[in-house]
């Protein structure tokens, strides 16, 4: 085990694992603890938990804006899809706008083995190394949202960092779709982009949903005797379901959601949304949910997970990533302390920009050369 300082933060290297985890060594502010139920379950009430002291000032400042300024607002999502997917790219170019001025690329539609995709390029050209070399991304958006606004959010930077064409797929989504339909589309894009590419110098990835998808083409590919790409980003996403141990039941608080409130006795039922992208999917499908099958995760590639401590999926990613190591398959795993999901869409924030060189320096040291 080695320590690296790094200013005022510290991470720890677990060579064992090929894992990576920022942890915080603030003291933690004494609770109260009620009497543990019978389950185990513990209630705790009067917690202080202060921002991280392991995060840069910019990171800080914007932890503090989320919790308390509430900039995205609050409450589930819209009825009206439309109107939904208006909102949520709204917020994307909160993000996107100064993201591009801070990486100057290249964007153009192309229809690539059917289906609509953005090609992002580096604004100065692809770099010589990185001629023959690809990268696939899928958005996320809970597979409702985030088609060609989310999907630049997690191009455009590592287009520019790496000097990599990044081909984003506008996958089909929910409620107009669901399972197996964006499976279908990734599958469709990846066998056209093999007939130029060889799957040695291809990386799959995606953040929240297109995390959960990439895992679920990899899966997908496996049973429809598509070879592997050299490597996966599985990023705010698991290889299963996102909401699972700790960090489901504490993250949204610790951005400082209320508890849940009691019902109200004649509160009207929300209207209807349309059936979700994985409503109907059995739990035990590997094909959804490759976490549940040990013979599909021993076939993964090597794969990346990038998340934080208060993001609502860092236990489902970090047992992910356990379960892989387990099975044999190269993994890495990177969580910043007192991060939140999707916390790299901000360019702005230090710890987003070396969420952007790890993901760089995985991607070039698993492509082929």
């Amino acid at each position: 085990m080695r320590r690296i300082k790094r200013g005022s933060r510290m991470r720890l290297c677990l060579s064992g694992g090929v894992a990576a985890l920022t942890l915080s060594m603030a003291a933690p502010a004494f609770a109260q603890v009620q009497s543990p139920r019978e389950d185990g379950t513990v209630v705790v009430s009067d917690a202080e938990v202060p921002v991280s002291n392991l995060l840069s000032p910019e990171g800080a400042a914007y932890l503090r804006h989320l919790i308390v300024d509430k900039p995205f607002g609050e409450g589930p999502p819209l009825a009206d899809i439309k109107a939904e997917r208006a909102r949520q790219d709204k917020i994307m170019h909160v993000f996107l706008d100064p993201m591009l001025k801070r990486y100057p690329v290249k964007i153009t539609e192309e229809r690539i083995g059917g289906i609509v995709t953005d090609v992002v390029i580096p604004a100065g050209g692809i770099a010589p190394e990185n001629r023959n070399r690809v990268l696939i991304n899928v958005h996320g958006g809970g597979f409702v949202t985030g088609a060609r606004s989310a999907s630049l959010v997690e191009s455009v930077p590592l287009a520019a960092v790496m000097g990599i064409k990044v081909i984003s797929i506008d996958y089909r989504m929910g409620p107009e779709y669901q399972f197996p339909a964006a499976s279908e589309d990734v599958a469709a894009v990846y066998r056209e982009v093999l007939k130029t590419y060889a799957p040695s110098h291809v990386v799959l990835y995606g953040c929240s949903a297109g995390g959960m998808l990439t895992a679920e083409s990899i899966a997908w590919f496996q049973a429809h005797g598509l070879p592997n790409p050299a490597a996966i980003g599985v990023f705010c996403a698991s290889l299963g379901k996102l909401a699972a141990g700790d960090s489901a039941a504490l993250a949204m608080r610790l951005l400082g959601a209320p508890g849940r409130p009691a019902p109200a006795k004649a509160a009207p039922p929300p209207p209807p949304r349309g059936p979700s992208y994985l409503g109907g999917v059995a739990d035990d499908n590997p094909l959804a949910y490759p976490l549940v099958s040990p013979a599909v995760l021993a076939k993964f590639p090597p794969t990346l997970f990038i998340t934080g401590t208060r993001a609502f999926e860092f236990s489902a990613a970090l047992n992910s990533h356990n379960q892989l190591a387990k099975a044999g398959v190269e993994s890495q795993f990177h969580g910043w302390d007192g991060m939140f999901h999707g916390f790299f869409y901000n360019s702005e924030m230090p710890e987003s920009r070396e969420a952007y060189d790890i993901m760089a320096k995985f991607f070039d040291a698993h492509m082929a050369k």
